[in-house]
């Protein structure tokens, strides 16, 4: 994959590029496991060096426990003894230090990568192992069409336009694939689910997961004052060039959007798993180089996430001059492209998982970062794309 196709550049590489210190992290940002999200609601922070001060920092960072902590009555060399102490309860080990949380209610400790879903950052706020977390059941958004529709903003058409809008898109897959050229394959649509209650539990699923994680759903990058203006999002600032978004495949992402507000939605199913936390998988058979979705968020300069460690951060611009290099950064505001896992780069049979490919092109002058099928995808498999490219830095050492 070319340098401006890599997917999802990792927010250490990038700060490698400023000179910054660089930290362990992960994806999500208010739920860090594999797929972007977790149960117990937490931002991630810097993880210290030795295991005292890593644990300590956990504790003082954190707010005042719920229940009376057994180390009140301990002297301070007496607190550090209780922290070199510590071990993980699910396998008995206390290595690996850096990387043992303790409960702010139990005191129990607990590895990030034995956690299920696994953790990758020290939360900066309270953090609650799974005993003692209040959120051990996941509240799954109600199937209501007008719930659905209100939270999605679904644009509300006649049936008449829908069908015409549904024809053409027909007529042109046809006339698309009468004329693939060996030399340059072109972007396909989504097919939406015919059935609109399937398509409605499919959306009530993603509704799920972006309440889950306190996400509001947006659809497109969005520019909040005080971050990168849109003015920002150019291209042609872009570090060795950019690949340019023919003008028919544009019409195609144009096409897919203008379908998801209309509620034709992508046969995506968000499902939750023990072991990844939340990810995707195909609700209907999915054909090689079709568009899933748009990678989309706040826009910011990478200069100013430098103290972030949210894990969701994707890499929009990497400029010839680092501090206009841009990050898409889906914690507050995204959509489905959160929610699809990575591959673990350091197993062998990794590679075989990756299904979907992550390409950054520059539409209208703007860059636009677009996860796109790379072979056919059976309904019921889930979607994996590659969070390195060709590089190897973001850590999915402990991914499943």
């Amino acid at each position: 994959m070319a340098p401006n196709s890599l997917s999802r550049e990792p927010k250490k590489k990038a700060r490698e590029t400023l000179s910054l210190a660089l930290t362990l992290k992960y994806r999500p940002p208010t739920l860090h496991t594999q797929s972007h999200t977790s149960l117990s609601f937490s931002l991630p922070t810097a993880m210290a060096s030795s295991q005292t001060r890593t644990l300590r920092r956990r504790r003082t960072q954190a707010s005042k426990p719920i229940s009376q902590s057994p180390l009140k009555s301990l002297s301070k060399s007496q607190i550090d003894d209780y922290y070199s102490d510590a071990v993980c309860e699910e396998c008995g080990s206390g290595d690996a230090a850096d990387e043992l949380l303790l409960c702010d209610k139990c005191d129990r400790g607990f590895h990030l990568f034995c956690l299920r879903p696994i953790i990758v950052s020290v939360p900066k706020g309270p953090w609650f192992c799974p005993s003692c977390s209040s959120q051990k059941k996941l509240k799954y958004f109600p199937l209501v069409q007008t719930k659905i529709v209100d939270f999605f903003r679904i644009q509300r058409s006649t049936e008449s336009t829908q069908k015409l809008n549904y024809d053409s898109q027909k007529r042109r897959k046809r006339s698309s694939s009468l004329v693939v050229s060996k030399k340059k394959r072109k972007l396909l649509p989504f097919n939406p689910t015919e059935d609109p209650l399937r398509r409605m539990e499919q959306m009530a699923s993603l509704a799920t997961a972006l309440t889950a994680t306190r996400t509001e759903f947006s659809n497109e990058l969005t520019y909040i004052p005080g971050m990168a203006p849109k003015s920002a999002n150019r291209a042609v600032l872009e570090h060795g060039g950019m690949q340019v978004l023919s003008k028919e495949d544009t019409e195609t992402l144009n096409l897919c959007k203008s379908m998801m507000g209309r509620g034709e939605w992508p046969p995506l199913m968000v499902v939750f798993d023990p072991k990844e936390g939340f990810t995707v998988e195909a609700d209907r058979f999915i054909k090689d180089l079709t568009i899933i979705t748009e990678y989309v968020g706040d826009v910011d300069y990478l200069k100013n996430r430098e103290n972030d460690e949210g894990d969701s951060m994707m890499t929009l611009i990497s400029a010839n001059e680092p501090l206009r290099s841009l990050v898409i950064c889906p914690d507050k505001r995204g959509n489905i492209a959160r929610f699809i896992n990575g591959i673990n780069n350091h197993m062998p049979d990794g590679k075989k998982k990756q299904n979907v490919k992550c390409v950054r092109f520059e539409v209208n002058g703007e860059c636009r970062v677009l996860l796109i099928a790379s072979r056919d995808i059976p309904k019921g498999e889930r979607l994996y794309y590659d969070y390195n490219g060709y590089e190897n830095e973001y850590p999915t050492q402990h991914f499943v």
